[in-house]
């Protein structure tokens, strides 16, 4: 395996440079999801691409393979201009994406037929991956018997069959459970470091801290308000890599505060005018019992308590912790002063409320919000009957089209509900604005 000083010395495989990517809203407003955005993908390397959600990682990686053509700056592969699709290329999505009435083998042969292989090659690549990944026995087997972790290896086996020179990975290990996660992380790693297939690079998003500092050799990480490179860190950590060592550790806890600054920054962003910019922001998946749980802590704690021991503290990730944190800033609950998590005024208010009086402060807290403002005035001019929440999931994927709609769409309604402003008849699915 190459060094990163050798990786620094040769010709990057592929490159961004002054990437900026657009969408434009229907109102005509345009939304920046990446903003000038320069890096290189080198031969040899493993490139983890970390930042919170929404902050265009996996719009990156969709640009770097052709998938997305960005509005400003240009793609190189090997020096030339890319041109339509990256040709040597592989995607491995989150979601699997398998033809559900195909079998494990037929599913991995689909990818062979960008390379127009003949029925013997085909056969050949089938049955070298299927080994390689540990799917001996499944090959007959359709996608809706497989659990979660072997969905994930047939994923990663279609890739592989193309045998490209690049392998993307858009948060593979995000939707399994931390053992099995960890496990096909570790196999993945082996695959590269053994060379026991030909992937000279592999480059990946992620949302996970340690996932990132566990695989890569290099971590771009991402700015929150529409994607920037904050720093590009070099991880020289010897492999195999040790969650409980110390390098390890403190790599961890240097990407929690640039992460931190990040996500929850000390000063306001200002127009010209001085006035706090206008814009929709995703809010968080919290609900409100995670809010109120939050702010509950907090109180055992005399008003403020470092972030990283509030982690400890309820038994939960930092990236799930600090979604509870964000949600409950956006709210005016807390305050995040570098890693501490203070009370606000309102947030004291709040958790000695009555449960009714806390419904109230609760309505007038996310009436402050661009989001609510927005889908409650479409309720407002919608039919008296309600409205069709495929219209409000419609609005948050124009809107937010970086985030899981159905997700913002649940965390909408539970917010809504508590604080008695929207109501929802799933039945019907249906959405109306409460009296």
């Amino acid at each position: 395996m190459m060094t990163n000083n050798q990786i620094n010395t040769i010709i990057p495989i592929s490159e961004l440079k002054n990437i900026s990517v657009y969408f434009e809203l229907p109102s005509g407003v345009g939304l920046t999801v990446l903003e000038d955005i320069s890096m290189s993908v080198n031969s040899g390397e493993i490139l983890a691409v970390l930042g919170p959600s929404g902050c265009g990682k996996s719009t990156l990686m969709r640009v770097l393979t052709g998938l997305i053509r960005p509005a400003h700056g240009e793609v190189l592969v090997h020096g030339e201009t890319l041109k339509g699709i990256h040709p040597s290329a592989a995607i491995v999505f989150q979601n699997f994406a398998f033809y559900p009435w195909l079998t494990v083998s037929e599913n991995i042969a689909m990818g062979l037929e960008s390379v127009k292989a003949n029925k013997e090659l085909i056969r050949e690549r089938v049955g070298s991956v299927i080994d390689i990944v540990g799917l001996e026995g499944f090959e007959n087997v359709y996608p809706k018997e497989l659990s979660g972790g072997m969905k994930q290896r047939v994923g990663i086996a279609r890739a592989l069959a193309v045998q490209p020179e690049l392998l993307c990975m858009d948060e593979p290990f995000s939707g399994l459970d931390v053992l099995t996660a960890e496990n096909l992380m570790s196999e993945v790693l082996n695959l590269w470091l053994d060379h026991k297939v030909d992937i000279k690079t592999i480059f990946f998003v992620t949302h996970n801290i340690s996932e990132a500092v566990f695989l890569a050799n290099r971590i771009v990480v991402l700015g929150a308000n529409h994607g920037k490179v904050r720093v590009i860190i070099n991880n020289d950590i010897p492999y195999p890599r040790d969650y409980r060592s110390s390098d390890f550790l403190a790599m961890v806890d240097r990407i929690h505060e640039i992460i931190t600054s990040a996500i929850l920054p000390d000063e306001v962003v200002t127009t010209e005018a001085g006035k706090e910019t206008p814009r929709v922001e995703a809010m968080p998946n919290a609900t409100v019992g995670e809010i109120v749980g939050l702010l509950e802590i907090l109180d055992d704690h005399k008003g403020q308590i470092d972030i990283f021991q509030l982690s400890m503290i309820v038994g939960k990730d930092f990236g799930s912790v600090m979604n509870v944190v964000k949600a409950a800033e956006m709210l005016d609950f807390v305050d995040t002063p570098r890693r501490n998590v203070i009370f606000t005024v309102i947030g004291k208010t709040f958790l000695k409320a009555d449960v009714n009086q806390r419904k109230i402060i609760f309505k007038e807290q996310i009436l402050k919000l661009h989001i609510f403002q927005l889908i409650t005035d479409i309720l407002k001019h919608g039919k008296q009957e309600g409205l069709n929440e495929d219209i409000v999931l419609e609005t948050f994927a124009m809107l937010l089209p970086n985030e899981d709609t159905e997700k913002q769409f649940d965390t909408l309604v539970d917010w809504g509900r508590y604080g008695e402003l929207i109501g929802h008849n799933a039945e019907e699915k249906k959405m109306y604005l409460e009296e």
